[in-house]
């Protein structure tokens, strides 16, 4: 579970001071979705900066200068990749055809098989949102055709953005959650992953007090905002490979007690991540039916795969 954020403000009406607060508003807000890590890109003078830390976002004091007119931003919760290193957190930096930044919300589970089967360079890089990088490098350029390439090769959850050195933000939707606001009056677009992380960032930033407008996004969805302000679309043909949702794992399990569980966005996300962690989804349903955990106490256990088979024997004793 990591957070997407960012915008891209194409009028030069929404104001230098504005824009920072709107950058580090958005960061804080996104720790909902991960503390292990944040980072922002964005474009100067025709060059791609990213800057990242191994720390909660609101440690990190993010400035940008007077000459960003997108950022691009993530905080992660991390699975494979150790934080500590700092070139495995997002955005990750990279060229094809021209430099460009990339994010990645989401777990790529075929990551090993995809190194292997397009001999892709060996890199220092663990994390497993990289090889969605190292894919569109391959194929020299970032466009809608690279883009799409990679969407439809990678398997797992995700929702990627990627911005390059002409301030073109893109945006591939998968079936994890982005939402974009556009203020058309200011010229500026905002993007997160919920719409939580967008209230917080609007409220801080008095920006709730202005309109907008909702730009519809589906999964299968390409979008790239240019520097004018102007969107193009592209489609792409989604993955069959799913992580098993909440309600199938209900359904496969026989679980009557769903109305005493959390919500169903919560356990969703659990189940999405805790197969990086080498714990099985059918495992963490059985701890949750129990009644005995919650979804935060399980979070905690993952980091000890091994607590997790003993709680799971205790409930099957019990």
């Amino acid at each position: 579970m990591c957070a997407l954020f960012g915008f891209s403000s194409y009028k030069g009406k929404a104001g230098s001071k504005l824009l920072r607060k709107l950058t580090q508003s958005l960061a804080n807000a996104s720790e909902e979705r991960g503390k292990d890590a944040a980072g922002i890109s964005y474009t100067c003078l025709g060059k791609v900066i990213v800057y990242k830390k191994p720390k909660a976002a609101h440690k990190i004091k993010f400035r940008i200068p007077s000459c960003a007119d997108v950022v691009m931003g993530h905080t992660r919760m991390a699975t494979q990749g150790d934080r500590d290193k700092n070139y495995n957190n997002h955005p990750f930096i990279a060229r094809a055809g021209k430099r460009f930044s990339f994010a990645h919300n989401g777990v790529l589970y075929n990551d090993s098989e995809l190194r292997k089967k397009y001999s892709l360079p060996e890199t220092q890089i663990e994390t497993d949102s990289y090889v969605a990088v190292q894919l569109i490098e391959q194929q020299g350029d970032l466009n809608f055709d690279s883009l799409r390439f990679m969407a439809e090769t990678v398997k797992g959850t995700f929702t990627f953005t990627a911005l390059d050195q002409d301030n073109s933000l893109y945006i591939v939707k998968g079936d994890n959650p982005l939402t974009i606001l556009h203020f058309k009056e200011l010229g500026l677009y905002v993007y997160a992953s919920t719409r939580s992380i967008l209230n917080q960032a609007l409220y801080d930033t008095g920006l709730s007090r202005s309109k907008y407008t909702v730009i519809s996004l589906h999964d299968g969805d390409i979008v790239m905002i240019d520097r004018y302000g102007k969107i193009s679309h592209s489609e792409f043909t989604s993955s069959n490979y799913k992580i098993p949702t909440y309600d199938s794992w209900c359904h496969l399990y026989h679980f009557d007690n769903f109305n005493d569980m959390e919500d169903d966005d919560s356990v969703s996300q659990l189940l999405e991540i805790c197969n990086s962690f080498g714990t099985n989804p059918s495992d963490v349903m059985t701890l949750l039916e129990s009644g005995y955990y919650s979804v935060e106490e399980i979070e905690e256990m993952l980091y000890e795969p091994e607590l997790i088979k003993d709680a799971v024997e205790c409930c099957a004793i019990v």
